[in-house]
């Protein structure tokens, strides 16, 4: 019998993809390069299901990166977004849909007294920065190596997400002078801190950090790290700008911040909030955020900011988010999948550790199952024992982000019987990489 190619109409997509656009993709966490593998091409999804060009259909634990909390395709969603694009996809001119939903991050977000609407989490974090800077009179911004706030070229040092995946942590085509100004510490590593503020405190305009690092995979601050970091700022006159893009609404409806306990000056929002549209935000206390022009001299624009679909989009989202069943679930299939994946790499005799945060979670195959704590830790992991899992777990119906460096996402869509069955195939994964 011939060998049927299950991905043959994704691989011919590919391949006229390479003829037209740099890699074959539009963003390079997309490729599939480093797993061995040609990207898929996706078709469709429903819940916690996606399918191919092929018909191939997949258990997601992309969920695209993290926006689509409630699934793909929810219904009340769908029917929000459909209604607005009956009225009209974009205006020039301000909705109420804006101040709707302006209104509820505010009311979540004690931190967040105003806010700035914007296109993606990249345009979030650069306007957060300029304000920063415009606040201060400062021009220093301390980042934490891996950390990666979108491809913000003043940030785009020891970055993390695809930047590491595809082994260049910066990027040609950035002077020197626009880094200069950016100083790299290690995450979770307070000495490294204190020196920072030693050697530049009254230069430093904000510390700019993920609360729970996602773009190295799931890395959790130790106890106190991020409170020793506010009061770091505060000595120092300097800003602790939050970036949540990836937490806000995911690890808690008032974001990482509560769950956490630390208070930021700017948080940084994207993903849930447009509820799978593209969408970004910033926003912090209303004495900066009255610097934002029009308001103030700091200037910062955007033609489809506030666009109405995202608004209802995301309003449709929060709303649903407010039934605290929907974190209770997801924080149950979180332990069910990190619980199952511990045992799965016990029996498999696969040396990994599980992290997790909420319905965030990443497997490191790190040496001898060593918590990953930050960038340096992430890098010691082995990509090509994660490359095996991967494409063992795509042979069987299981998706998952085609990146070592990268955290996987449970919806809300998600049930008991898919991470059951996923944990079983992560056994089966894990023994492959392990050779048994």
């Amino acid at each position: 019998m011939p060998v049927v190619n299950r991905y043959a109409k994704s691989q011919a997509l590919f391949a006229k993809a390479r003829e037209l656009m740099p890699g074959g993709v539009s963003s390079p966490v997309r490729s599939f390069k480093s797993v061995g593998r040609d990207p898929l091409f996706i078709q469709s999804g429903e819940g916690s299901t996606i399918t191919d060009v092929d018909g191939n259909s997949y258990i997601d634990y992309v969920m695209s990166y993290g926006p689509l909390i409630l699934g793909h395709s929810h219904p009340a969603v769908q029917a929000a977004v459909a209604k607005q694009i009956s009225h009209g996809a974009s205006f020039g001119c301000c909705s109420a849909s804006e101040v709707e939903l302006a209104g509820m991050i505010c009311q979540a977000m004690p931190a967040v007294e105003m806010i700035r609407f914007v296109n993606s989490g990249t345009e979030a974090v650069m306007s957060a920065l300029r304000l920063a800077r415009g606040f201060t009179g400062r021009k220093v911004i301390v980042k934490m190596a891996g950390g990666y706030h979108g491809h913000v070229d003043s940030l785009l040092v020891q970055a993390g997400s695809g930047a590491t995946t595809h082994g260049h942590p910066s990027s040609p085509g950035i002077p020197e002078n626009v880094t200069a100004n950016t100083v790299v510490i290690p995450f979770n590593d307070l000495p490294a801190a204190q020196a920072a503020f030693a050697k530049f405190g009254p230069q430093i305009a904000a510390v700019i950090t993920e609360p729970v690092m996602g773009n190295i995979g799931v890395v959790l601050p130790r106890p106190g790290y991020l409170q020793a970091l506010r009061s770091l700022c505060d000595d120092a006159g300097a800003l602790l700008i939050l970036d949540e893009v990836m937490t806000g609404f995911r690890v808690h409806p008032s974001g990482a911040q509560a769950l956490l306990d630390v208070k930021p000056d700017l948080t940084c929002l994207g993903k849930i909030i447009g509820g799978g549209l593209p969408v970004g935000a910033y926003g912090g206390r209303r004495d900066m955020m009255n610097l934002v022009s029009p308001a103030g001299p700091v200037y910062q624009a955007g033609t489809l900011s506030g666009n109405p679909l995202a608004m209802q989009a995301g309003i449709t989202t929060l709303r649903l988010l407010q039934d605290v069943n929907i974190y209770q679930h997801i924080e149950e299939l979180g332990k069910q999948l990190e619980d199952g994946l511990r045992q799965s790499a016990k029996a498999a005799r696969c040396d990994i550790s599980i992290q997790r945060c909420g319905s965030m979670i990443t497997p490191f195959f790190s040496p001898a199952g060593k918590t990953v704590e930050n960038y340096a830790d992430a890098l010691r992991c082995d990509p090509a024992a994660y490359s095996t899992f991967f494409q063992v777990l795509l042979d069987e119906g299981v998706l998952i982000p085609p990146s070592q460096f990268e955290a996987w996402f449970i919806s809300s869509a998600h049930t008991a019987g898919d991470i059951e069955k996923t944990i079983a195939l992560a056994e089966k994964a894990m023994r492959a990489v392990a050779g048994k």
